[in-house]
């Protein structure tokens, strides 16, 4: 089952949903130390692996993060290969002053902002989504 390509039907489609918790990014160059129902997101870089994982976890493995997080699905189905998505919510998250940053599953775009602008950032989104 492939997602929608056309901008347009995307953006009339996303229904942001904010995810419960509190999220945030840790790496660290041993993930056996992390359960894989824990995690969120695994990314392997040449300096460490990337983990997202909810604010409790990191505090209870005792990782160091810099920013706390709230998580927001859009939940249309997009396709990989659809462009402008991306660009068309970060420009509307920037013209707003909150940062985002962006996981695609296959199924769904994640975005990551800081918990202090979560509210604001759905009202951005939902926005979008009316225009």
């Amino acid at each position: 089952m492939t997602g929608e390509k056309k901008l347009t039907k995307i953006l009339k489609k996303l229904k942001p949903v904010l995810c419960e918790g509190d999220y945030v990014y840790c790496t660290t160059g041993d993930v056996s130390q992390v359960s894989v129902k824990d995690i969120v997101m695994i990314f392997r870089e040449d300096e460490g692996a990337t983990l997202i994982v909810k604010k409790e976890t990191a505090d209870r493995l005792k990782l160091g993060y810099s920013l706390v997080t709230s998580w927001i699905t859009l939940t249309v189905h997009s396709s990989l290969a659809a462009v402008g998505l991306t660009a068309a919510f970060s420009q509307a998250l920037t013209d707003s002053n909150i940062s985002c940053n962006v996981v695609a599953g296959y199924y769904h775009d994640h975005i990551f902002v800081p918990k202090k602008d979560a509210g604001l950032a759905m009202q951005v989104l939902g926005t979008l989504s009316q225009q």
